[in-house]
């Protein structure tokens, strides 16, 4: 497999993507809204998938809850947003950390039922006044410690069902005031550390993502994606993550290059896979063909994602768990 998770077209493998992913198979696939209709068109195309790409390859899908979901209505259920589970917690602790838990159940109930390994979720961003829109309710809280706990009890309700949650945007999207989508933020604060902390406090969980924002404090030329003094000396150093780490979506507007300098350049940074989420076939051809196959370094952590995600599965039963937040959550 080569290091690298891309995206597909459209609602259906096409030939031509069917025929690249069994040359050159990639590490996994990243499935949005564009790819998703009803639960019907949807096994048929997890089938699809499943057919060309390597036993242990993994499906994955954004399903954070509120704007940032690609599983919807009618097939699916409707989540809360991270900041309304920060709310909750506001007005009584227990239950907002409850109400987060079982959110992060039945979100990977319905991503495990669908066929995914992977939801890219929680994000353990700060909610700080002025960040960018492209965080906005995404954010549980503005206080870490709360980020911190929230996200914590969102990933062990994923674990519960079975799947492997991501957490993102490490080192912090919270002090970027513009969208990394559409440009490149500078964060220029030097005093850093409660931005680090829900991500150290949650190191142990099995994938990370990384975030395409320069930080002039620790590298003042490169994006903490494509930044080896980033990735080795804070991800891996100071916050002491030893899991998986993807990058954000190399396709974003936050960087140069063509799609395979992106990736290339990300991995020779220390990211185990690159992430090209477009789903154009000539990018992702371009992007499989520059990228080395996963290294051993990166196999271990993904078989280590994969055990903890088995070993965390437990019985769980969707309306019960759905009635409960119900209850909790306002109306």
């Amino acid at each position: 497999m080569r290091a690298a998770i891309v995206g597909i077209a459209g609602p259906m493998l096409s030939a031509a993507e069917a025929s690249l992913f069994s040359a050159t198979p990639p590490a996994g696939v990243i499935l949005f809204s564009r790819n998703i209709e009803n639960p019907s068109q949807l096994a048929s195309l997890v089938a699809s998938l499943r057919a060309v790409l390597p036993p242990d390859a993994v499906l994955m899908v954004d399903q954070e809850g509120g704007r940032v979901a690609r599983l919807r209505p009618p097939g699916w259920q409707r989540h809360p947003p991270a900041a309304l589970l920060g709310r909750l917690y506001d007005a009584d602790r227990a239950a907002g950390l409850r109400a987060a838990w079982l959110t992060g159940a039945l979100i990977g109930l319905e991503a495990r039922a669908v066929g995914m390994d992977v939801v890219s979720a929680p994000v353990l961003d700060l909610g700080l006044p002025g960040t960018s829109a492209a965080i906005g309710d995404r954010a549980f809280h503005a206080n870490p410690r709360i980020v911190a706990r929230l996200g914590r009890a969102f990933a062990k309700g994923l674990l519960a069902a079975g799947i492997q949650p991501v957490m993102k945007h490490i080192p912090g999207h919270g002090r970027a005031l513009v969208d990394s989508h559409l440009a490149l933020p500078t964060v220029e604060a030097t005093a850093l550390a409660s931005d680090l902390l829900p991500f150290a406090a949650n190191a142990a969980l099995p994938w990370a993502m990384t975030v395409h924002i320069r930080y002039t404090r620790w590298d003042a030329e490169h994006p903490a994606t494509v930044s080896e003094i980033i990735i080795r000396s804070i991800v891996r150093g100071r916050l002491r993550f030893a899991g998986v780490l993807v990058s954000d979506d190399l396709a974003m507007q936050a960087l140069d290059g063509t799609p395979a300098a992106r990736a290339t350049a990300t991995l020779g940074a220390g990211v185990d896979l690159a992430l090209f989420c477009s789903g154009d076939r000539q990018a992702n051809e371009e992007v499989l063909a520059a990228v080395p196959g996963i290294s051993p370094g990166s196999r271990a952590r993904l078989a280590h994602a994969r055990a903890m995600a088995a070993a965390s599965l437990t019985p769980l039963e969707p309306d019960r768990l759905g009635a409960e937040r119900d209850r909790l959550l306002p109306a």
